[in-house]
């Protein structure tokens, strides 16, 4: 398959020591080559692949020096787009790697659109389609844990099990078939049926496994949702800034200051959440605080996570019975806050009304309890052991979906099996199966998808 050359920055924009400008394609090294000086004469054309190269970018209209870079010369295959690949290391700023990127341009590249560096990658089989989702994993990973997961998924952790799963329903699929072309004894039919249900039964299994490990590795992609509630005054804000560590929220003692939901992630013992503080939800005329409530309730329904932030120094009031109720049924965590002052609520109706989620008291004036309610968090989540090692996670929103019909597809084999369906009929809904296992890689995924995924890459990866 033969591309264009393409040129893009791989680096953020912005100020910076080093900056990089990459092409990819054939065309790459002979571009570069016309616009590159060393102190001694040499053709990039002829240098060994990867190798590095100091010296100057000159403008050829002009004969100007443009920057001096370091060029990295890497010739396909063995590169990331399996095409030859050319890295110029320039000086970091706004001005200079654009300027070094319209030297590229000029001389016949064509500026890269979003992910197409690896678009290319796949598209040439250097990568699977799981593989080149889990390149924008690792770059959006905010936590230890989900980059190990995104690690682990780019290099083939997913696409080795779904390749297994296909590899065992093809085999399935030939023995069916010659059964089904060679019925010269009478006890065919049954021992084909009898391979179909191990079949089923195994794929069966091992997708359930994948899908056991789809909560947690959604949380880890994309983060929990985690929803801060309380009455006025009870220390949100403090608790949002406290776990931020920074004082993203205005606090105050009065009542109400909090008027719009603010959002922030935030790592807590490798679980990331975005973490959203919300205005005290409470009955008011104020027309801008009444907007924020609004919002605060709306976020509410969103959320994966509920703290419930209560004052230890104030009886418990109706509007706080209320938030139990509106949060009833949902993953919360009940925090007392404000235990460095006099203690006027009842404990024992917050653990009555709490039931069996966890109650942590804190006092993040004076720092404490924080611990605790970081240690509470991970364990509703992960019960403080499982690690990203011991399994292969499945975090993305597609391959679940697809894992799901898949899933509901290996049913539909055992309940053809069962109900007495002929052979040929049952084996439609296998082949289903392995269809949608292959989506999940890119082995059987319409361009209009797979054009769809790479636009939301960032642009020069």
């Amino acid at each position: 398959m033969e591309f264009d050359t393409i040129a893009a920055i791989s680096t953020p924009m912005g100020e910076g020591a080093i900056a990089i400008v990459r092409l990819s394609g054939d065309e790459a090294v002979p571009i570069i080559n016309k616009i590159f000086k060393a102190p001694v004469e040499k053709s990039l054309l002829e240098v060994p692949s990867h190798t590095i190269h100091y010296g100057h970018l000159i403008d050829p209209r002009t004969q100007q020096i443009v920057e001096e870079v370091m060029v990295s010369i890497m010739k396909g295959p063995r590169t990331f787009t399996r095409e030859d690949v050319v890295e110029i290391n320039c000086h970091g700023g706004l001005v200079t790697v654009n300027r070094v990127l319209q030297l590229v341009l000029n001389q016949g590249a064509r500026l890269a659109e979003p992910g197409e560096f690896t678009k290319r990658a796949f598209l040439n089989g250097r990568i699977d389609l799981s593989q080149a989702e889990a390149v924008m994993d690792l770059i959006r990973a905010k936590t230890d844990r989900a980059m190990n997961v995104a690690l682990g998924q780019m290099e083939g952790r997913l696409s080795r099990l779904i390749a297994t799963l296909r590899q065992e329903i093809l085999e399935t699929l030939a023995i069916v078939e010659v059964n089904i072309d060679y019925p010269e004894y009478d006890d065919v039919e049954e021992m084909t049926q009898q391979v179909l249900v191990e079949k089923a039964e195994y794929i069966k299994s091992e997708i359930s496994k994948l899908l056991q490990t789809s909560q947690q590795g959604k949380i880890l992609r994309e983060g929990l949702a985690t929803v801060i509630i309380g009455r006025p005054n009870v220390g949100k804000s403090s608790l949002l800034n406290s776990l931020i560590q920074e004082n993203k929220a205005i606090v105050t003692d009065i009542p109400g200051t909090t008027r719009d939901v603010i959002e922030e992630y935030v790592n807590v013992r490798g679980v990331p959440l975005k973490l959203v503080d919300t205005a005290g939800i409470r009955e008011t005329e104020d027309i801008v605080e009444k907007i924020g409530v609004e919002k605060s309730r709306q976020v509410l329904k969103e959320a994966d996570l509920i703290l419930l932030v209560l004052n230890h120094n104030e009886e418990l009031s109706s509007d706080d019975e209320q938030l139990f109720e509106a949060v009833k049924g949902m993953d919360i965590i009940v925090i007392v806050n404000k235990t460095d002052l006099p203690q006027k609520i009842d404990l024992s109706r917050i653990r009555e009304l709490a039931g069996s989620r966890p109650v942590v008291t804190t006092s993040i004036l004076e720092e404490q309890g924080l611990d605790e309610l970081e240690e509470s968090i991970s364990a509703l989540f992960f019960e403080g052991s499982v690690q990203t090692g011991d399994l292969t996670y499945v975090s993305n929103s597609r391959h679940i979906a697809l894992l799901g019909q898949a899933d509901m597809a290996v049913n539909d084999v055992l309940t053809g099996v069962e109900n007495g369906l002929p052979v040929d009929m049952v084996q439609i809904d296998m082949t289903r199966c392995w269809e949608l296992l292959g989506e999940i890689i890119g082995d059987s995924v319409h361009e209009s998808l797979i054009d769809q995924l790479f636009s939301q890459f960032c642009l020069g990866k």
